[in-house]
């Protein structure tokens, strides 16, 4: 008998729940494994599907997109060997699971925080409540693959929105392998989708599309492109979250900031009448 050759794992993108290759058929080299380098269809193709899908999860109770948050750790702590074989410390991984279940304890508090009864001068009520923007393009930042791509989506989705991620062309591995988590936590289709591949070469459509309603620039690190897709997103006035200024603590309380630069307030009034 000849020896057995192992199955070659291979990477692609994940768009709408699915793992299709880019449509450009094109491909990188990282760690001498083949992924898909994303291209201006795969993203149209990824707002198509983030879009599909935002009036299904936001409509969803907090409650059980908690659920599914806590789901998607428990799933990433039965895949931890795996990921530390990608060569990410355990620690990263054992904070990046943490991450998850944070994320998803803030899933039924938001409302209760940020929202409430507004006093006013009338015989009226008064109630704000916090509501999902839409699509939210995210840059990931590159220097903590798993870590930092865990804290840009999870406080994105965990209030109704859904993502359209450019994961870091240098470690993309890492974000192939978290969608394969998230494709087993009952995250449904759409909510999540992660393009592989150059982001100077993708993030402008993404910052341009008319669909999209927010963009998080958190991972460029060139000022010249960060500038450039402020301008683009301008174009239907998309809420920006800027490049930081200095180097993020990945591992440190990060804070409700990041949910909260998503979040729309609606204001209703009503009489209380007699």
């Amino acid at each position: 008998m000849s020896e057995r050759l192992a199955v070659r794992k291979t990477y692609k993108l994940f768009i709408g729940g699915r793992f299709p290759r880019s449509e450009s058929g094109r491909s990188y080299l990282v760690e001498n494994t083949n992924v898909a380098l994303a291209s201006r269809k795969d993203v149209r193709d990824a707002v198509v599907a983030a879009r599909s899908a935002v009036k299904g999860w936001s409509g969803a109770t907090a409650y059980n997109r908690g659920q599914i948050l806590y789901r998607a750790a428990e799933m990433l702590e039965g895949r931890r060997d795996q990921f530390i074989g990608l060569g990410l410390p355990a620690a990263e991984v054992d904070v990046a699971t943490d991450r998850w279940v944070w994320y998803a304890g803030w899933a039924d508090k938001i409302a209760q925080v940020y929202g409430g009864a507004n006093p006013v001068a009338g015989p009226y009520f008064n109630l704000s409540a916090p509501e999902p923007t839409g699509v939210v393009g995210v840059v990931a930042p590159g220097e903590s693959p798993l870590l930092g791509l865990v804290s840009v989506i999870a406080p994105a989705i965990v209030s109704g929105n859904t993502v359209v991620v450019l994961a870091a062309e240098p470690a993309p591995l890492p974000a192939v392998t978290l969608a394969e988590v998230l494709a087993t936590s009952d995250l449904p289709g759409g909510v999540v989708n992660i393009l592989t591949g150059r982001a100077a070469e993708t993030a402008p459509w993404l910052a341009s599309h008319l669909d999209v309603n927010a963009l998080d620039l958190t991972g460029v690190a060139d000022q010249a492109l960060a500038v450039s897709l402020e301008q683009a997103a301008a174009g239907n006035l998309k809420r920006v979250v800027r490049p930081p200024a200095a180097p993020i603590d990945w591992t440190a309380d990060p804070g409700p900031s990041r949910i909260t630069a998503f979040l729309e307030t609606k204001t209703v009034w009503h009489p209380k009448g007699v």
